[in-house]
């Protein structure tokens, strides 16, 4: 799915990127767009998420100027079919930090954490409109 005009993008470092992608592609279901990456370091990564928007990612460099510690991100995705997505995502053995529930609020939701230490949670929730 071709998403224009993604303009936020959460980015993350990790101590064992080809690892994380890894995971994010193959048991969330993240799309591969770029890896530029020399062996197990990677410079830069872009993974789309089909229904819109995306990360970026790379190794962790301690002693860079944009570093950021590793495992400590927290994101909310959106998703149209949560529960079939929660049920792929425990298949696999994925780390549930939060098992998939209804919300006072209205939403469906579910949460994990990825290898790294980063907790991703999962609804179908898109936000309040906008005024």
């Amino acid at each position: 799915m071709n998403t224009p005009n993604k303009t936020v993008w959460p980015t993350l470092q990790a101590r064992n990127a080809p690892a994380l992608i890894d995971f994010l592609v193959n048991t969330l279901g993240f799309e591969k767009t770029a890896v530029y990456a020399d062996g197990d370091l990677v410079a830069h990564a872009q993974l789309d998420w089909p229904e819109g928007g995306g990360v970026m990612l790379g190794s962790h460099r301690p002693g860079r100027a944009w570093t950021r510690e590793p495992g400590t991100a927290g994101m909310y995705v959106v998703t149209d079919d949560v529960d079939a997505l929660y049920e792929r995502v425990r298949s696999s053995g994925a780390t549930i930090v939060s098992e998939l529930a209804d919300q006072d609020y209205g939403n469906r939701e579910f949460s994990i954490a990825d290898p790294e230490g980063n907790y991703w949670s999962f609804g179908h929730y898109r936000g309040e409109p906008r005024r």
